[in-house]
């Protein structure tokens, strides 16, 4: 017969044992300063005895400190900003972009020479087809004791757009399971999605994306400068996922595309003869979508709720994307028009709102119908993928109640998919190319 215990006792303290009693025993620990691995990383924790000496229960949490910059000319030896984080160790391990490397490398050489701080550098092409395991293998020999031999403690540079940033950022995850990096994002895509992301991840046989870790950046730079030498496909890419957060989020960032969003993508966020004017506005763009969007991702780390609206255009999209060899930006406007006409369907969303969102992403040139969307067995299985991936608990698809926010839809029925892909492709087979965007395909931009 088992007998009610009496309350808990709680202790403190980083006791090395624990003596069964009669009574549970709470033992919490608040661990020294001095002992800490990192100075971005701290945590604490608990173990409860049950005091039958048959069983135990541990608890723990982690936390870690990560900050985003808007900057100016981060390679600029007036610009101190990263000379502070690595001019008190004794070097600065990076890993570059190929492409960013042909451009900028010199200048990166220069600004660390100028501060006297030695950098050693890897450069990675990082195209789609290159987010692979064996991509993360090498930059982990690069970090490893067969490279640079990078410390727990040694924060890597990565340089470069959203591929690098996920396969450099995973490798950073495995690497003593947590070292820290810096990320400069070089492509939109990059700035305000990829780069401060927790996601880390590579491309598996599931689906896209589907091997990873969350381990975020301690800190993100972003600097619209590089903008300026990007493809103008890469750019309106990017602008997909500043239309994700304004649609769910942000109803004046909306606005602001409205007015703005060809003037940015035409002058590279005012990178490329915009004036002071266009310049303040694509800096309060840039800061809203970043803020919006890790309002809810950085303070969801580690994707344990599945209340994220960052998700909108993610749902189907993972699926249909390498299949239809999609840019990501295009699949995710596909998959954003698609849910804002199943928002319509279920009665979420007017269809002047579902025309607004369309019509913003159409005029940057962003693609909002594929034929791709017909294939429902392909569909289904993308909702199947999508529901293991957040956890058996439903679909839970983000999709628009309005212009500047959304709801989550628990499950989507075969039945309301088929109808709502019907629906959709009504509504698009008016617009010039059937919603076709422009520069859509990974080969279009030499990515494949």
């Amino acid at each position: 017969m088992v007998q009610a215990q009496p309350n808990p006792t709680l202790l403190t303290g980083n006791l090395k044992s624990i003596s069964p009693s009669k009574s549970e025993q709470i033992i919490q620990f608040n661990h020294p300063e001095k002992y800490r691995t990192s100075e971005w990383y701290t945590g604490h924790g608990e173990i409860a005895a049950s005091g039958d000496g048959r069983s135990f229960a541990i608890s723990a949490s982690y936390t870690l400190e990560a900050e985003v910059k808007l900057v100016d000319g981060v390679f600029e030896p007036s610009n101190p900003t990263l000379a502070q984080v690595y001019s008190s160790r004794s070097r600065c391990v990076a890993i570059v972009d190929q492409t960013v490397n042909e451009l900028y490398g010199e200048q990166l050489r220069r600004y660390f020479e100028h501060y006297e701080i030695p950098l050693e550098l890897v450069v990675c092409r990082a195209w789609e087809s290159d987010k692979t395991p064996d991509t993360v293998h090498r930059l982990l020999k690069f970090l490893g004791k067969d490279g640079c031999d990078v410390s727990r403690n040694e924060p890597v540079l990565v340089v470069g757009g959203g591929v690098l940033s996920d396969v450099a950022g995973l490798a950073c995850a495995l690497h003593h399971r947590r070292t820290p990096y810096v990320m400069v994002g070089t492509t939109v895509v990059a700035a305000i999605d990829a780069g401060p992301s927790p996601r880390t991840c590579t491309n598996g046989s599931q689906f896209k994306n589907s091997l990873g870790a969350y381990h975020p950046p301690v800190l993100t730079l972003v600097d619209r400068n590089f903008f300026r030498t990007l493809a103008t496909g890469h750019v309106r890419n990017g602008m997909a996922e500043i239309i994700k957060m304004a649609i769910t989020d942000d109803g004046e960032l909306f606005e602001l595309l409205e007015q703005y969003g060809s003037q940015l993508l035409e002058t590279h966020f005012a990178t490329l003869g915009g004036d002071e004017k266009l310049a303040k506005i694509a800096d309060e763009v840039i800061y809203r979508a970043l803020y919006s969007y890790m309002k809810h991702e950085g303070t969801n780390m580690f994707e344990t709720y599945q209340d994220r609206p960052h998700s909108y255009g993610h749902t189907w999209s993972p699926r249909f994307e390498p299949v239809a060899k999609l840019m990501h930006g295009h699949a995710v406007t596909i998959g954003m028009a698609f849910g804002a006409t199943i928002a319509v369907e279920i009665g979420w969303l007017k269809p002047t709102e579902r025309d607004r969102i369309i019509a913003l992403c159409r005029s940057l040139g962003l693609s909002v119908y594929h034929p791709i969307l017909e294939d429902i067995d392909l569909m289904i299985e993308g909702q199947k993928n999508m529901r293991r991936k957040r956890g058996d608990g439903g679909l839970w698809a983000a999709l628009p109640t309005g212009i500047g926010s959304c709801d989550y839809a628990q499950e989507i029925s075969p039945e309301l998919l088929q109808a709502s892909v019907a629906s959709h492709k009504q509504v698009c087979s008016s617009l010039p190319d059937g919603g076709k965007g422009k520069e859509i395909y990974l080969g279009d931009l030499g990515l494949e």
